[in-house]
């Protein structure tokens, strides 16, 4: 057990709390606050023990000098500002005195948040690399490290790892959550514990289909990996996404999960990659030349919503189609809709454009949980230990 935010003196210490705040943005708006809202828990916590509370992020990828203006932090500030009642002082740095100073002025129950921590990107990587050396100087800043962001612990970076390595550190609220839902899920589920898992390709979640064989009772696949798996059961995919260097993977996955694994058995299909292309629906091994697979068809989500009436515990992630193009979209809402209509179960949704989907249907809150972190949630489910996390105090 990692140690948390709740095992640690707070009161009249300089608090560093890495978050999340890697938010959507458009012409420098906030389109989606939900990365904002999950931090919101410890943030409190912190502020209401009388810490002085010093807030870090990185937003998007920072490459060139021009990216700094539309990458920077500031909204977060003004949005943290109007979500908290209270002021959130900003500082457009991550180091040196100008930062230092309003470190130091701050009082108990006082926050700031400083700088994307991927500007340190634009020389030499120093964030993303972990470099040692700001690491330490993080660090410096701070007298005790709380790590609340899930959606990077799967890398090993110095605004987690890299302070870790020199203060203590423990875990926030969210970060705790998404450890409890998703460990208990992967370790000790209620079951029958169903996997559903979409997305486009079966190179990208090769590793989490033969973690989850092995731990949930079934495995429902859609997505645009599905069509590689029907090409290792000799049907026809057209012009369907297909990864022919993956056919025999796909071919021996089946052989060893037997019954475990479930394949679409009807397919929405449409003579252009497009939301207006023609579209009908054909059964699996049906697909015409010159036509692709976009969605799967209404069989399969009846198929699909009588595997989910039984389960227990279901681990979501990855859509069933283009759920980009609207008239592609209905697989997906219709698994999301059998999810979030199962009684007495854990519903987990593995971050990512399934949890965009579910919050965008008005379903969020009908799911036990959603993570915040799609790649990290990923490599929890594949069973590897994530970087950040190992980084933390133990109990």
């Amino acid at each position: 057990m990692k140690k948390t935010v709740e095992d640690i003196q707070i009161k009249d210490q300089t608090v560093l709390m890495r978050a999340d705040f890697n938010v959507p943005l458009k012409d420098g708006e906030i389109t989606d606050d939900n990365r904002i809202v999950q931090a919101l828990p410890t943030i409190k916590y912190i502020l209401s023990e009388g810490g002085k509370l010093v807030l870090f992020s990185h937003l998007g990828k920072v490459k060139e000098e021009a990216d700094k203006e539309k990458l920077t932090l500031r909204p977060v500030a003004e949005r943290l500002t109007e979500l908290l009642g209270q002021e959130v002082t900003f500082v457009p740095e991550t180091r040196g005195e100008k930062l230092e100073s309003a470190i130091k002025a701050l009082n108990p129950g006082e926050v700031l948040l400083f700088e994307n921590t991927r500007f340190e990107d634009l020389d030499g990587k120093k964030e993303s690399k972990n470099d040692p050396e700001l690491g330490k100087y993080w660090a410096s800043l701070g007298d005790v490290f709380v790590n609340d962001a899930f959606g990077t612990a799967h890398r090993s970076h110095a605004s987690n790892v890299g302070i870790s390595a020199n203060l203590e550190a423990v875990a926030g609220y969210l970060l705790e959550k998404e450890l409890k839902f998703l460990g208990d899920a992967v370790n000790d589920p209620e079951r029958p514990f169903v996997a559903i898992l979409g997305g486009a390709k079966v190179s990208d979640k090769i590793n989490v289909i033969k973690s989850l064989l092995s731990k949930a009772d079934k495995v429902l696949i859609g997505g645009g990996m599905a069509y590689t798996f029907y090409k290792a059961k000799g049907y026809n995919v057209g012009n369907s996404l297909l990864e022919e260097d993956r056919v025999e993977l796909a071919k021996n996955l089946m052989e060893e999960a037997g019954d475990k694994l479930l394949l679409p058995v009807d397919n929405v299909v449409a003579d252009d990659f497009s939301n207006d292309a023609n579209s009908k629906v054909v059964p699996a091994d049906e697909i015409p030349d010159g036509w692709e697979g976009l969605d799967v068809g209404p069989a399969t989500v009846e198929k699909y919503a009588k595997e989910l009436e039984k389960a227990k515990t279901v681990v979501w992630n990855g859509p069933m189609g283009v759920f980009e193009f609207e008239n592609f979209a209905k697989g997906t809402i219709g698994v999301c809709e059998a999810i979030a209509n199962i009684d007495g179960a854990t519903t987990i949704i593995g971050g990512g454009d399934s949890a965009a989907a579910a919050q965008s249907l008005g379903y969020g809150d009908k799911f036990s949980h959603i993570s915040t972190g799609g790649g990290a949630s990923l490599e929890f489910l594949e069973g590897n230990e994530l970087p950040a996390v190992a980084a933390l105090d133990n109990k």
